[in-house]
């Protein structure tokens, strides 16, 4: 399943354009030095990634303790349910219940460093922007948290979200570079296809609970639990 957190990112970069896409033109990059450009904007993306990699982390080990408790099937398909229904309901329903509440003033305190940072164009000021952009709330990172959980291992669940935040990489690029390229027309076709590509994902990860003995998709339930006795067909 770790493809399909690839796959995610790359297809939700296109609405990362709208939230992070303002963040990412104003980086403090040298403008006049191609090559110390590069880098620095390699620097932003590694912060970010690190950011959901610590994500990963922790929602890696979440995942693995519902493993131990021997609900993996079970958990794979609450979160495919889960990701189809923030695919499906429309944000101004969820905007209607302030989720963020209880950690409104971290979220406040993360925006003011984030502001901070931009006033320098040190290497350290660009990682921690994108460390801290990461932290920021989005829905796109809360579906691809939901895979990380769904993977029932620390190492898998870095896994996931290092892999989707790979996937936002190449068109946050180019929207430092070539943001007047992409047509609005474009955009908004491609906004309609992410919650279809979220769907999907979900329903993948439904099909892999079921264990319907289908290899490398649906492992069967035998396959999932470990037998004193080898289960040979």
């Amino acid at each position: 399943m770790l493809y399909s957190a690839f796959i995610f990112g790359l297809i939700s970069s296109f609405h990362c354009i709208g939230m992070c896409g303002p963040i990412a033109m104003m980086l403090p990059v040298d403008r006049n030095n191609e090559a110390k450009k590069i880098t620095q904007i390699i620097t932003y993306h590694i912060g970010k990634l690190s950011a959901y990699g610590i994500l990963g982390l922790i929602f890696g080990l979440l995942g693995r303790s519902f493993y131990l408790a021997g609900m993996q099937q079970q958990l794979s398909i609450i979160v495919g349910v889960l990701m189809i229904m923030v695919a499906v309901i429309p944000e101004k329903v969820f905007a209607k219940y302030n989720f963020s509440k209880p950690v409104y003033r971290v979220i406040t305190k993360v925006k003011s460093s984030l502001g901070q940072q931009f006033k320098n164009k040190s290497y350290k000021s660009l990682f921690t922007i994108g460390l801290l952009n990461g932290f920021l709330p989005c829905g796109m990172v809360y579906v691809a948290l939901f895979g990380a959980i769904a993977m029932q291992n620390v190492t898998l669940g870095i896994g996931y979200m290092l892999l989707f935040g790979l996937g936002t990489i190449p068109m946050m690029v180019a929207v430092v570079y070539a943001s007047g390229l992409i047509s609005f027309s474009f955009r908004g076709t491609i906004q309609k296809a992410i919650p279809l590509v979220a769907v999907i994902i979900g329903m993948l990860f439904i099909i892999r609970g079921l264990g319907l003995d289908i290899p490398y998709l649906s492992p069967s339930n035998m396959s999932l639990f470990v037998q004193p006795e080898a289960n040979c067909h």
